[in-house]
């Protein structure tokens, strides 16, 4: 598909998923590591066309085959335990397809029931992301790979590790020949999910469709809500674009009240204005992926809109676009059946 074929093909270091970073105090979790996920998704997903409302260009016709090579490989490498130091984690253990590719946990489990810093997010649509994880700190999707592997507190491995891993499984070792001119390779192994990843498109909700003319697709409520988003509401500031989300970061307040709040961006920017800014996630399926904020803190919907509908958290650094919005809880609601309306076609 377009998506796949348009990203550069040279590099660096990776391999993974968005299972990210810093501890958030005021956030508990399961203890106990969740099972991995079956793999129940589609077929062949390098061939899936883009769904309506996410404006990509159209897909490759038809799609080459090493890109669905590629695409194979990774969702084979994504519900794979070798990934993990003791092989007891993949990535879908953080990022459930069920659970809208995000864990249901504030905080997910990683090896040696180590406790994450920070809520997985959604996968979709990450194709259309700028910088990746909370903070930004990984400029594509193939550099973003490396930080859940490495890191002590997810997969806990080494990417030298998993190579060496992979070199010597058979099976693995001949894909990866029969994809790529060099093999098993940290690059090859990165391309390799993040093309997967790129597949992971979620559109054609009803709030697309009834932009496209579909009046009737909405109900009352939902039309109130999509109303209260555009004007009064105002969360088209940060949640803007076809993936409803500016790919910028902003301080809302949350966590700021905790005994060391995370730094946010200020971690990878090293700018005191950007302390407490996480990146704006997207809207679409979020129906499908609670708990909300970086540290998980937010168990529902309503509760999110609540949280906004206060102005946030204030702190030092809380965004000049965080101010109290006077909706009443008839309009919460409202925004509510909006949100839920931006749940689209999977797959």
């Amino acid at each position: 598909m377009m998506v796949l074929a348009t990203r550069p093909r040279s590099l660096v270091t990776v391999a993974l998923v968005v299972v990210t970073t810093w501890v958030s105090a005021a956030v508990g979790a399961d203890p106990k590591p969740r099972a991995i996920p079956a793999d129940t998704l589609p077929a062949d997903l390098a061939r899936r066309k883009p769904p309506v409302g996410l404006k990509l260009p159209p897909a490759a016709d038809p799609v080459d085959r090493r890109t669905i090579q590629r695409v194979a490989l990774g969702r084979r490498l994504f519900f794979d335990r070798i990934l993990s130091r003791d092989r007891t984690l993949a990535c879908a253990s953080c990022h459930d397809p069920a659970h809208g590719f995000a864990d249901p946990r504030p905080l997910s489990i990683g090896i040696d029931k180590a406790l994450g810093q920070r809520n997985a997010p959604s996968l979709f649509n990450v194709a259309m992301g700028r910088l990746f994880f909370w903070d930004g700190r990984a400029g594509s999707l193939e550099d973003q790979v490396r930080f859940p592997i490495e890191s002590p507190r997810e997969l806990g491995s080494k990417l030298t590790q998993v190579v060496a891993r992979l070199k010597a499984d058979p099976g693995y070792a001949s894909a990866f020949d029969r994809t790529f001119t060099d093999g098993v390779t940290a690059g090859n192994v990165a391309r390799s999910l993040a093309d997967f990843e790129r597949t992971l498109l979620l559109g054609n909700s009803r709030i697309d469709r009834f932009r496209a003319g579909n009046v009737d697709v909405l109900g009352d409520a939902q039309r109130q809500g999509l109303w209260l988003y555009e004007s009064r509401g105002r969360c088209w500031r940060c949640h803007s674009g076809a993936n409803f989300s500016d790919e910028r970061f902003h301080n809302t307040g949350v966590g700021s009240r905790c005994e060391t709040p995370d730094p946010g961006r200020m971690a990878v920017s090293s700018l005191a204005s950007d302390r407490g800014r996480f990146k704006t996630p997207t809207l679409r399926g979020v129906g499908r992926t609670a708990p909300y904020m970086h540290d998980g803190s937010v168990k529902t919907l309503k509760e999110v809109v609540e949280f906004y509908n206060r102005g946030g958290v204030k702190n030092p650094q809380l965004d000049p676009l965080m101010r109290p919005l006077k909706l009443d809880k008839q309009e919460i609601g409202f925004l509510v059946e909006f949100l839920k309306a931006l749940d689209g076609q999977w797959p």
